[in-house]
């Protein structure tokens, strides 16, 4: 297999093809990872997300339905807990455009972000200043669309985009990161055309006890899960539901969506949905 490496969207890419992409398929990919992000990055100044956080208004782009629609149903099944209405509240407690990892008092997403939001195909449109953030979702989406982009490229493929993951053919064997011990695993999986998408609270970490995962309906990060694992047919789906799963309503969320998961608590114990295909070495039970 050869390799592909870069960085993109904050993130460490690798992509590997049976042989070589050649400089077209290459280009297409980055392309395709700039118009996103120019679309739906709030870390950049000129996106359209940070238009629509300072001004509201629109954002024409394919992906809103998709990942509307998939952050109305994770927001159901969770009661509200995940909300692409968060970025205020990350911005609140440090991850901020600026990376300024100084934390405020915590500030609740808004509940009607139903009523703010609405979309269609082709555009999100807020009817006031809301600052979305589709961090639950987009990078699942991101490697989707990616995998899209070179479905003409012939042979086995894996794309990772910082242990979001989606193979095409071949299977590949990965490990589940100890969320305190990136030296070891929990376990392991066998992927073959699907998708595996993972969170941690160390990943994104700073200060006590702040980290990305927030609960949107009160601002403050979650305690009680420290890593999650999700396997789908698609990486977007996967993604959701791997956050999803810090929250109650999570495992019910996968079950609606045919999603395979693990997830394991602060306190070590590891819990798994029944046809999940990973192996677990030895965690609590």
């Amino acid at each position: 297999m050869a390799i592909w490496r870069f960085e993109a969207i904050g993130t460490r890419w690798e992509i590997e093809s049976a042989s070589d992409l050649d400089d077209a398929s290459r280009q297409a990919v980055s392309a395709e990872i700039e118009r996103f992000d120019r679309e739906w990055s709030r870390f950049r100044d000129d996106s359209a997300v940070t238009r629509v956080g300072r001004e509201g208004g629109s954002i024409r782009s394919r992906d809103a339905a998709p990942m509307l629609d998939a952050y109305r149903d994770a927001w159901a099944a969770t009661r509200g807990a995940v909300n692409p209405l968060v970025g205020d509240s990350l911005a609140a407690v440090g991850y901020d455009a600026a990376y300024s990892l100084t934390a405020g008092p915590p500030v609740v997403a808004p509940s009607d972000w139903q009523r703010l939001v609405r979309w269609t195909a082709a555009e999100a449109t807020a009817s006031a200043p809301a600052l979305l953030d589709v961090g639950a979702l987009g990078k699942g989406r991101l490697v989707d669309l990616v995998v899209d982009v070179l479905s003409r490229v012939p042979g086995d493929l894996v794309v990772d985009a910082g242990g979001d993951i989606r193979a095409r053919g071949a299977g590949v064997r990965i490990g589940l990161e100890h969320p305190y011990d990136p030296t070891k695993a929990i376990g392991v999986v066998e992927l073959q055309d699907a998708a595996l998408c993972a969170s941690a609270v160390n990943r994104r970490a700073w200060g006590d006890g702040l980290h990305h995962v927030l609960d949107a309906r009160t601002g403050v990060p979650v305690r009680t899960w420290a890593a999650t694992w999700a396997i789908a047919s698609d990486a977007m789906r996967a993604d959701a539901v791997a956050t999803a799963l810090f929250f109650d309503g999570g495992p019910e969320l996968a079950a609606d969506w045919g999603v395979e998961w693990v997830r394991m608590s602060t306190d070590g114990r590891a819990e798994r949905s029944a046809g999940c295909p990973a192996e677990l070495f030895t965690v609590k039970a």
